[in-house]
């Protein structure tokens, strides 16, 4: 069990808290009217800015997707118009269509607004993971005759376009991104952020797979959160600073980080789950997590095999067991701000784990110290300082006789 709560991970945890990570907004189900209104999302007029056919488009179903990104369209026979609109200072905005949630072998539509002010919008197909694999003006979209459209309005980036479809989309697997460098020669450099989600164009909102999938992925998050965020490093607490309390501390320490491993093997089977139906390429993150389901492993059969206090082995297993616990929490809490980035949650998330994080810090500040005081109370004067013994004072025998 770990035994003693690095400074250094709790650092690099809090720095990696204030980085940018959106949350997916999951849409609602309306199933009062085929043709939603737009008081759902933000009451733009987009007609004043969009060129025809858009602006001529009186209604369409109008959802959230990702955080502030929202997606309208509209059905007219085989023809399917889609209008992305997302926050944007600089860079490129990017929706693909894919066949399994995957980047890899998809094709998006990208809208930027290059150096010049001029607006661009491009189909790419995703060929592989490396920029060079990310080829312009190529992909599988079927798009429609009307030219592809893209336009600002505030701080908030348009893209629109028409598919022409014999079979009407329906549960679709959806890919949103977007960089914060503007393209060269139609050249994407590496995306900021992205998701994926599942979006059924038939009823206007995301497939309750979809939402299925995103609760068993908020799941992951919680149940991970709660045992490596809390449970654990409670106990690593409890280890460090109760050893005057012995053996309750032992007793304590065994049992609380016991609950922290059950809560570790939930998130790894959570993990599994969504791994097996979302096929989500997050190799960090799913490599760390086996690394550290090795290392708490290791810290159980550690608990089983521990030796005496008198065994000559004993020194060796504390620095085993207190080091290796150490590394676990550093990578466990270095995995959960990685699949929090992956999964692209948001602010919620972000406060909640720092006030986690501010809290088990200010109790680790104020234990140290008063272990710090308590053994200073504790250490000897120095030898230095010790006060000699006087002799007995000693007298001549042999006085003069007067």
């Amino acid at each position: 069990m770990p035994m003693l709560l690095s400074p250094s991970f709790l650092t690099l945890s809090l720095l990696n808290l204030f980085l940018h990570f959106p949350i997916t907004a999951l849409a609602q189900r309306n199933a009062a009217t085929p043709v939603l209104s737009e008081t759902t999302c933000q009451n733009t007029n987009y007609q004043i800015f969009l060129p025809p056919p858009y602006q001529n488009i009186s209604s369409t179903i109008c959802k959230p997707v990702w955080n502030t990104y929202e997606m309208r369209y509209t059905k007219n026979g085989d023809i399917t118009t889609i209008i992305l609109s997302a926050p944007y200072t600089v860079g490129w905005v990017g929706i693909g269509f894919s066949r399994n949630s995957s980047m890899v072998g998809s094709s998006a539509m990208v809208g930027w607004i290059n150096k010049h002010g001029h607006a661009k919008i491009k189909q790419f197909y995703l060929k592989g993971k490396k920029q060079s694999e990310v080829i312009s003006g190529k992909g599988e979209l079927p798009l429609n005759t009307v030219p592809p459209s893209v336009a600002t309005n505030g701080a908030e980036i348009y893209l629109a376009f028409q598919l022409k479809t014999d079979i009407p989309y329906g549960k679709q697997p959806i890919l949103l991104a977007f960089g914060t460098k503007t393209p060269q020669n139609h050249h994407l450099s590496k995306h900021d952020d992205k998701t994926s989600i599942v979006f059924d164009f038939s009823s206007g909102r995301q497939d309750p797979a979809s939402d299925g999938l995103m609760q068993m992925r908020r799941n992951h998050g919680i149940v991970g959160i709660i045992g490596w965020g809390l449970i654990l490093p409670v106990g690593a607490i409890v280890a460090r600073y109760m050893r005057h309390k012995d053996p309750l501390w032992f007793y304590l320490h065994s049992v609380i980080q016991f609950v922290g491993f059950a809560f570790t093997l939930g998130t790894v089977l959570l993990g599994i789950q969504l791994y097996n139906n979302m096929h989500a390429h997050v190799p960090a993150h799913r490599g760390i997590g086996i690394f550290v389901l090795v290392l708490t492993i290791l810290q159980i059969l550690a608990f089983f095999l521990r030796p005496n206090k008198d065994s000559k082995y004993r020194n060796l297993w504390n620095l085993y067991h207190s080091w290796s616990g150490r590394m676990a929490l550093f990578f466990a809490a270095l995995n959960i701000v990685l699949g929090m980035h992956a999964a692209g949650a948001g602010d919620d998330w972000k406060i909640g784990y720092g006030f986690l994080i501010s809290i088990i810090i200010i109790a680790i500040i104020i234990l140290e110290v008063l272990a710090y005081l308590k053994r200073s109370e504790k250490r000897p004067l120095h030898a230095s300082f010790q006060m000699d013994s006087v002799p007995d004072p000693s007298f001549p025998n042999n006085f003069a006789k007067g």
